[in-house]
Parts: C-alpha cells; structure tokens; sequence
C-alpha cells in the first residue's frame, strides 16, 4: 500500500524551518540549502514542493497570516466588546514565543518589501487585511454603540492598526514584555470602548 503524505503538512513543515532560519540568519541568510538542512530534508526534496527561493520565502510569510487568522476563527464567543476585541488583538500581539516568531518573520518580510517588488506587493496585501480587521471591530464597535461618542470609526481603525504595529515591533525588540503591550492595549480599550 502506497504510503499516505500530507503534502500541506510537509509546506508547514518548511515554512517552519524558514521561520528558524531567519530568526538566526535574518531573511537575506536563506537560501534552498539552508532551509533543508534546517528541515534535515535534501535540497531536492525541497525543491519538489517550492521550485525557487522565492516561492519558499512567499509560502513562509503567508503562513504568520494563516495562523493569526486560525486562531481569529473561533471567535471570542460570550465576551463583552471589551473582552472580545482584546481577544482578537492578543492573537496578533508578540506574548508568547509563537507570536514574537510570527512578529520576527513578519518585520523580517516587511524589510525585505522595501526593495523586492514581489514580496512588497505581498506586505501591502497584509496591510490592507489587517486595516481591515481593525475597521471591521470599529465599525462593529459603532454599530452596537460600545465605540466611544464622537468617534470616527475609521480613525479609530487606523489608531488600532497603528497601536498593534508599535506594540508589535516593541515587544519584538524587547522594550515592552506581554504584561506590559497587555496593559497599554487594556488603557486604549478603556478610552475606546467606555
């Protein structure tokens, strides 16, 4: 009987490796080599999956945005808007080794995307997702009445947007623990959400 791979399971599983290697090499250190003697694959069995540096590296950013949006899907079910959309945003934010991973890589492509035309068109989409995201909670947040009187559910989209990318580059550097990005986040959502 011919032996069953998960051939989605064996992309994670390279993804991953690359995530390793640019958190010790920083993303310019990758190359094919690299990455399958991180996976302890041959080069050739990588090269069965992703032809070229570039597929890799793309795969391995859409992965952090995969897993973000993996752990959003659930949803914070019986929480107060509060509650909820504190939730939603600890699931982006660097408080665990997994998170500050997923922050070290993102910063990583978002780099890299200053002079690689591909991979910026990429970051762009991410942003435009996680703009997004942002307007979807103001926006809800407005429309149940929980957003603040007087607030442009837009601007405040955009001041939430902003907040996570501070947040997530400072608690990637260091400066700010997850108590800390916790308790910042907790002091906007007291003034957002009253």
């Amino acid at each position: 009987m011919p032996k069953i791979v998960d051939h989605e399971a064996r992309r994670n599983e390279l993804a991953a490796a690359v995530w390793r290697v640019i958190m010790r090499q920083g993303i310019e250190g990758v190359s094919i080599r690299d990455v399958a003697a991180e996976a302890h694959w041959s080069s050739g069995a990588l090269r069965h999956y992703f032809t070229t540096k570039d597929e890799l590296l793309s795969f391995a950013l859409r992965l952090v945005v995969d897993r973000v949006v993996e752990r959003l899907l659930p949803g914070p079910r019986g929480k107060s808007p509060r509650e909820a959309v504190r939730h939603i945003l600890a699931e982006i934010l660097p408080l665990d080794a997994e998170r500050r991973a997923e922050a070290a890589v993102w910063f990583a492509f978002v780099t890299r995307s200053q002079h690689d035309p591909r991979h910026a068109a990429e970051i762009a989409l991410i942003f435009v997702e996680t703009r997004g995201l942002c307007r979807r909670i103001t926006n809800d947040l407005d429309r149940y009445g929980a957003l603040a009187p007087g607030s442009d559910p837009d601007q405040e989209a955009a001041r939430l947007h902003a907040l996570l990318d501070g947040l997530s580059l400072q608690g990637l550097l260091g400066q700010l623990d997850a108590e800390a990005i916790l308790a910042i986040v907790d002091a906007h959502l007291a003034a957002l959400i009253p």
